[in-house]
Formats: C-alpha cells, structure tokens, sequence
C-alpha cells in the first residue's frame, strides 16, 4: 500500500474519486437502520402503549454491533450460492444484507404493537435487522479497507462519517417528522401512520442497494478457486448457529438464579450497578465457557470443520500478533480500547447534563442533534482531508488534544448554566472534534488489518475501540453523583491524556514514521 501524502490541490480532488463517493451512500446505508432500532422504535412502542420496561429491551437488538466479530468470518469466508461469483465475494454479503435489511424493516411495518402477540413478532423483526445492519457494516468496512490504497482511506472514512450521519438523521428525525406528519402523536396513536414510515425507510434503504449494483468488487476479491467445499461450510455455519442457540439457551436458564443473585449482592455492597456490573460479567463467561465446551464435545466429530475453523477464527488473530510482534501488537489494541475513551463516557451523560442544565428539549433538538450532527459532518471532511496532507498519526495528536480541550468546555457550561450561546460554542467544538479524530482514527484502524482476514481483523478493531468506555460509561451517573459535574468533565478530560503517550510510543516504530 502507498503512503504517499497527497498535497491540497490532490486532496481536494481526491473527494471526486469514485471509490470516495461510493462511501457517502454506502454510509447513508450503514446509518439508516441503527436509529430504527433504537429511538424511532422506542418512540412507536411508547405511543403504542407499551410498558417502558418493555420497550428498552428492543435496545438489546443493537448488541449485535459489539459482537459482529463473531460471525465477520463467515461474512469473510462463506461463499453465497449464484451471487459470489456473479457480484464478488465483498458486493455478494453487501446485497444480501441490505435485501435482509429492507425485509427486517418491512416486516416492523407490518406489525401493529398493540395487537395480541405482535411484540414477538416485532421483536424478531428488530433482532432481524439489528444482525443485517451489524453484517452490513462488517463488509462495508472490508470494502472500504481494500477498495483503496492508504493515502485514500482518511477521506473513505470522512465520507462515510457523513453518509452515516446524514442515514441517522433520515432513521431519527426524520422518522418522527414522517409519523407525526401522517397523523400519529403522543395523545392519538396511529399505526397506519407509522406503517407507512417504515415502509418508506424501507424504500430509502434502495439507495444502498443501488450502490452496491453500481460499484465494483475491489481487485483483492475477485472470484478465486475455493479451498472448501459446500458441505464443509454448511457444516461450519451450522457449528456457528448451533453455538449462539446454545448460549442463548445458557442466558435464559440461569435468569431466575441471576436476578436474585443481582439482589443479594446488591444488598451486600449497597450499590446495585455493581451487583448488576459483576453479576453480567459472571453471566457473560459462563456463556461463554459453556459455548467452548460444546464445541470441544464436537471437535472429533465430522461437524467441527478444523482447518475451516482454524483459517476463520485463529488466522486473522495470529497473523495480526506475528505481523506487530507482541509487544507492539499489545500496545495496539490498548489504544485501539483507549482513543475514545474520554469523548464516549462524556456523551453517555451529556443529554441529561442538557436537561438538567434548564435546556428545552427544543434547544437540545435543535443545537444538539442538528446543528452537531451538522458540524460532526464539517469536522469529519477536515479530518480526512488533513489526514490525507498531513497524516494520520499528527491527525491523532490533534484529535486526542482537541478531545480533552473541548471536553473540559462542559465545566464552563456547567458554571454558566443555561446559556444557549454558550452550548452553541461546546456542541460546535465537540463534534467538529469528534469527526476530526474519527476520521483520522478509521483510517488508522484501516492501516492495521490485512488484506486476507480485512472484515475478521476490522470487526474486531470496532468491538474493542468501544467496548472499554462504554463499560465506564455505564457508571457515568454514579461518577456523576458523587463528582458533581464539573469535576466530572475533568475526569473525563484527564482520560485522554494517556492517549497521547499511547501515540507517542506507537509513532516510535518504524512501519509508522510515516504514516
């Protein structure tokens, strides 16, 4: 891959190049279908009646997108019947789940909540489109990683932040204006109203098919000879399948023992988020364990595919430590956890911070979403475009400096309070920040992976760039509350100072001089 710096005038016209236009609509894709899952669905449900416990457990459809990692290597190694051949193996998986997400949405369309039995349906219809839009964005990201050389992949990342972000908006916003437009409010519920929202997302969602009928495979999955055969990956996906309905099977028989257990702890240590921190964390590697020792039951029957499993699973893991060597490989995946860290256990907070500062939902619609959704897009087409002159570890500089400054312009609204000139001032500096750093940090993660495990290595990378902080982040209220606010933000902020070093000492190995 070229490392090759692009001057001003190259940079600028880089944006024309097809493969970076290709992005923006690609990422509108990408965005459209979280939002669905998460606030105009709980908005339906709410209207619909339904009880506000209920609707939060739709929330848990979204967990496919930290454990997409699971499956990345079927995306990576499956074949699909008619359509890899034709399309290639990276536009075969994208067809497939944009088609699997339109029916997911559909299928919501077609369910009224407040009818007997419908929250089952609707929930399998919500669980549908959480693990579609999670593979669609496995194979966006393999896509976008070998469509292009390095020196392109800042502004690959810059226009799929903006796509993304204008996707969220259409799913949010425009999903609720859609609704209340058609006739369904808080006060007066109207199904036919929100059936034709979705159906219309639906239809929006074409836009991504399209692309992916427009684009070309990139040159690294042209159709090659395969090493497995039909049966050997039927086999493979019915070990993988078999092992999530075993997991699950775990996590539903022990919730009785996991509830009181939560209690008694809770009791014990007067502090329920722990209780329910611990006992999750218990909960988790029991799954686990059990799933590990099912498939060990199974690794000398015809079922367990080893070489199979051993190129899809162990492969991409090992090549990446042998490549960076275990200590730089450690170091790594250390920042990969930690950039983030600071922007994402502030934003956990931020909107009750909002509410509770005096700011109108209004306000907070206008000037949070709109305005920083519009700024996010701003800073993430400078920090591709810097990237792309500068390069990507001076643009990690800037964006963890500029992460911890305009964090700590939360403690200045803190002490003024209700100033709408003011929040204007912070949402400004944080988004415009947050696409910065984001842009520069995806293709960052994009320098990392191979050219042969692309979506195994890639998934992983974006499981872990969040899962650190939103972990701390879940405790930001209790941090809250003991902290208070202002001494909060410095917290945050002081978070990513680390990072810094972290930067530092990865610029000091040869393979990123240059970067």
């Amino acid at each position: 891959m070229s490392n090759a710096r692009l001057g001003w005038r190259q940079s600028f016209q880089a944006f024309l190049h097809p493969r970076v236009v290709s992005m923006l609509f690609l990422g509108f894709s990408a965005g459209v279908p979280l939002l669905l899952i998460f606030s105009s669905l709980s908005v339906w449900l709410s209207e619909a009646g339904v009880a506000r416990s209920t609707v939060t457990y739709f929330s848990w459809a979204a967990l496919a997108y930290s454990f997409k990692f699971l499956w990345a290597p079927l995306v990576d190694r499956l074949p699909l019947p008619g359509l890899t051949r034709r399309l290639g193996r990276r536009r075969a998986w994208l067809l497939l789940s944009q088609l699997s997400v339109i029916l997911s949405i559909v299928l919501m369309a077609m369910v009224n909540p407040v009818e007997e039995a419908a929250l089952t349906v609707m929930a399998i219809a919500v669980v549908m489109l959480g693990f579609s839009s999670a593979t669609q964005d496995i194979v966006i990201d393999a896509y976008r990683i070998e469509s292009v050389d390095v020196d392109l992949q800042a502004l690959m990342s810059s226009t799929y932040i903006a796509g993304y972000r204008i996707g969220m908006l259409v799913a949010g916003a425009g999903a609720l204006v859609l609704a209340s437009s058609f006739g369904s409010s808080a006060g007066s519920y109207n199904y036919e109203a929100w059936r034709s929202t979705y159906l219309i997302l639906a239809l929006i969602m074409t836009i991504g098919v399209l692309t992916t009928l427009v684009i070309r495979e990139p040159n690294a999955n042209k159709p090659v000879q395969e090493r497995f055969t039909g049966a050997q990956y039927i086999r493979f996906l019915s070990l993988f399948m078999t092992s999530i309905i075993v997991f699950v099977g775990v996590y539903l028989l022990g919730s009785n023992v996991v509830s009181s257990a939560k209690n008694s702890i809770a009791a014990l240590f007067a502090n329920a988020a722990l209780a329910n921190f611990l006992i999750e964390c218990l909960r988790l590697t029991a799954g686990i364990t059990v799933v590990a020792l099912f498939i060990r039951c199974l690794s000398g029957t015809r079922w367990y595919e080893k070489e199979l499993i051993h190129q899809s699973y162990i492969l991409p893991v090992s090549e990446f430590f042998s490549r960076f060597g275990l200590k730089l490989a450690c170091l790594l995946l250390v920042f990969v956890g930690f950039y983030r860290v600071s922007d994402i256990v502030l934003g956990v907070i931020a909107n009750v911070f909002f509410i509770e500062m005096g700011f109108t939902k209004l306000e907070i619609a206008t000037v949070v979403k709109t305005f920083g959704l519009f700024m996010t897009i701003v800073g993430g087409f400078l920090g591709g475009l810097l990237s792309a002159r500068y390069g990507v570890i001076r643009m990690l500089y800037v964006g963890a400096i500029l992460t911890v400054a305009t964090n700590l312009l939360f403690m200045l609204l803190a002490s003024a309070g209700n100033n709408i000139e003011l929040l204007y001032l912070v949402i400004s500096a944080d988004n415009l920040t947050a696409g910065l750093a984001s842009a520069a940090f995806i293709a960052f993660l994009s320098s990392l992976t191979n050219i042969s495990f692309t979506a195994v290595q890639y998934a992983i990378f974006s499981s872990l760039m969040t899962l650190l902080p939103k972990v701390i982040g879940g405790y930001s209220g209790s941090m809250v509350d003991n902290l208070g606010y202002s001494d909060f933000f410095l917290l945050a902020s002081m978070m990513g100072l680390p990072v810094l070093l972290l930067i530092h000492w990865i610029q000091r190995h040869a393979r990123f001089k240059n970067l």
